[in-house]
């Protein structure tokens, strides 16, 4: 039998990795390699990102350090059961190719996570030392994301909390009666006491300016979690209801909707369906609505039907299609609360209005200078010169931004 290269390794687990909802670096601390005489660099506000045509993030290294796995989760490709090849990275391995792949300019930091191995303590243990061992032996300064297990010691996420940027505990579905179904040997309330027990230290860390001159560097990116959709029976409703509670309980940095389809195969017990890839798109839009343009879950799942989100259009635009009595707004007097809403003004737009208006007022070219798409814009406004008459209550407004809707679904998004 041939020995398995580093190669076919890498080949195999960054396959096997494509799955795990990867993020920016955007919210860790900023570290300058010719300061700290080491190697990489990572910005406050965030690394400078490649994305792959399918919209994945490339600039990271983003592998597992094994795909073998005790535990047999229905929904996961890497699931004891399944006949996918295995292979498995050493630290010294994980370590070289890191290094390696920064050296060539490919990458600015890594994203690490793992199938079970013997037991959580065993593999967190791993891969602590592969960050220990970047951080403090090639002195690397890059980006690193560690998704941890949740069961394992306390005392090994603490340790891994002091080398990576990020630290990411699965909520894994979106209620803990399907988790205990597809997921029997995962626990949910293990994973909410680690979430809790992961955000306590981080809270600890930033400590208080009048207590401590300088608090330890501890995941200063904070914590994320990763929500697969699609195993279940769970509408939208229930798995935004899910993400508000988590960023509630555990200011979370993000909650990552995974699209999550197994590789078919003889052992898998799932239906095969093709990945609700478009259904994941529509999910973080609503959810960056919910964080950053104040929305309420309420109001974003009324664009739908049954509890799910509208799949032609993006949510904003459906909520405003079935409030058009709030429209047209008018661009010289609304506040920035309510020219949020509007479709296609995204927050920086709204700020260029507010800003621009102190000094004129504006006109239909004057908004189409400071957005990306008038065409949008246009049925929801009014300005100086222009009105969008019966346009707003139009029968056949939806339809004109159905088309190109439906191109962007034939894309792939992850």
């Amino acid at each position: 039998m041939a020995k398995t290269t580093l190669i076919d390794k890498l080949a195999i687990l960054s396959d096997a990795a494509k799955y795990d909802a990867s993020c920016a670096s955007s919210g860790s601390t900023r570290r300058d390699s010719a300061k700290s005489k080491g190697i990489g660099s990572t910005e406050g506000s965030g690394i400078c990102h490649a994305y792959a045509p399918d919209g994945r993030c490339i600039s990271l290294l983003k592998i597992l350090m094994t795909n073998f796995c005790v535990y047999d989760c229905v929904y996961c490709v890497n699931r004891s059961s399944s006949n996918v090849r295995r292979a498995r990275f050493t630290v010294e391995e994980a370590v070289k190719l890191t290094m390696e792949f920064y050296k060539r300019n490919y990458i600015e930091g890594l994203f690490l996570s793992s199938g079970i191995i013997r037991n959580s303590d065993y593999t967190m243990e791993e891969m602590v030392r592969i960050a220990r061992k970047l951080r403090l032996e090639e002195n690397f300064s890059g980006y690193i994301h560690l998704k941890t297990i949740p069961d394992a010691s306390p005392a090994l996420i603490e340790q891994a909390g002091l080398f990576a940027d990020r630290l990411s505990i699965n909520i894994e579905l979106p209620t803990d009666l399907t988790l205990e179904a597809l997921a029997p040997e995962k626990k949910p309330r293990d994973i909410r006491r680690s979430m809790g027990h992961l955000r306590a230290k981080i809270e600890e860390h930033k400590g208080e300016r009048k207590d401590r001159t300088k608090p330890q560097r501890f995941a200063p990116g904070g914590q994320s979690t990763q929500m697969i959709i699609g195993a279940d029976g769970s509408d939208d409703d229930a798995i935004l209801g899910r993400s508000e509670n988590l960023y509630g309980n555990y200011r979370l940095k993000r909650v990552y909707y995974s699209a999550f389809s197994p590789i078919p195969d003889a052992s898998s017990r799932l239906p095969l369906a093709k990945p609700p890839l478009m259904r994941e798109h529509r999910l973080y839009q609503a959810d960056w609505l919910m964080r950053f343009y104040g929305f309420d879950r309420g109001e974003i799942v009324s664009g739908g039907q049954g509890g799910m989100l509208d799949l032609a259009v993006d949510p904003k635009l459906a909520w405003a299609l079935k409030h058009r009595d709030l429209f047209p707004v008018d661009v010289n007097r609304a506040d920035r609360e309510m020219l949020l809403r509007v479709p296609g003004l995204g927050a920086r737009a709204v700020n260029r209005i507010l800003s621009t208006r102190r000094h004129r007022t504006l006109r239909l070219d004057d908004v189409a200078r400071l957005c990306q798409s008038i065409a949008k814009v246009r049925p929801f406004i009014t300005a100086l010169d222009w009105s969008p008459g019966a346009a707003t209550d139009s029968e056949g407004l939806r339809a004109t931004f159905v088309p190109r809707q439906k191109a962007m679904a034939q894309l792939s998004l992850f």
